[in-house]
């Protein structure tokens, strides 16, 4: 919608609307087309090359990452932002192919851990290179080194306003 079709119309909370200029609706759907097209390219690179979709790449570079490459299932669930139902899922998968194991927690017996299997890590490591440079070919490569770190100081601005700082927010990780 425009801003001068629709500057007169009230918001749910009674006060004047505060829609896109034109100018930051361009910015909105390139944004938007942007980043549709990079999941994409990255999932598919990640399918040919190793097998499985970007979130179970991200999912193995979180345990690699992690203290003995074990991580509780709840945590990695936040860590990855998705539901603990998909996160199951995933790791359901990614326990058939021999990549991850679940084991109980010692801390907490209700608790379950997601460990990194050796042979995850060497499909891990096996994929690693070719998802590099899947990204750096798609977004590194077209920008300039001040264009990297705009992009880089801009993210975290975005990301910093949409941390949640209420630990009680009603977001699908935490369910």
């Amino acid at each position: 919608m425009t801003t001068a079709a629709t500057a007169a119309s009230p918001g749910a909370d009674g006060l004047p609307q505060r829609w896109l200029t034109d100018d930051e609706q361009r910015v909105w759907r390139a944004y938007l087309h942007a980043t549709t097209l990079f999941d994409d390219h990255l999932d598919r690179q990640l399918q040919r090359d190793a097998g499985m979709p970007h979130v179970y790449y991200g999912l193995l570079v979180q345990l690699s990452q992690a203290p003995q490459r074990r991580k509780r299932m709840t945590e990695l669930a936040i860590d990855a932002k998705i539901t603990r139902s998909r996160l199951s899922h995933a790791v359901a998968r990614l326990e058939r192919s021999g990549w991850v194991r679940r084991e109980e927690c010692s801390s907490d017996k209700r608790g379950q851990n997601a460990v990194l299997t050796d042979e995850g890590f060497e499909v891990l490591r096996r994929a690693a290179p070719g998802h590099v440079e899947a990204v750096r070919q798609a977004m590194f490569d077209r920008l300039s080194p001040e264009q990297v770190g705009q992009l880089g100081e801009i993210m975290r601005i975005v990301a910093e306003g949409l941390q949640p700082q209420d630990s009680g927010a009603d977001l699908p990780w935490l369910r």
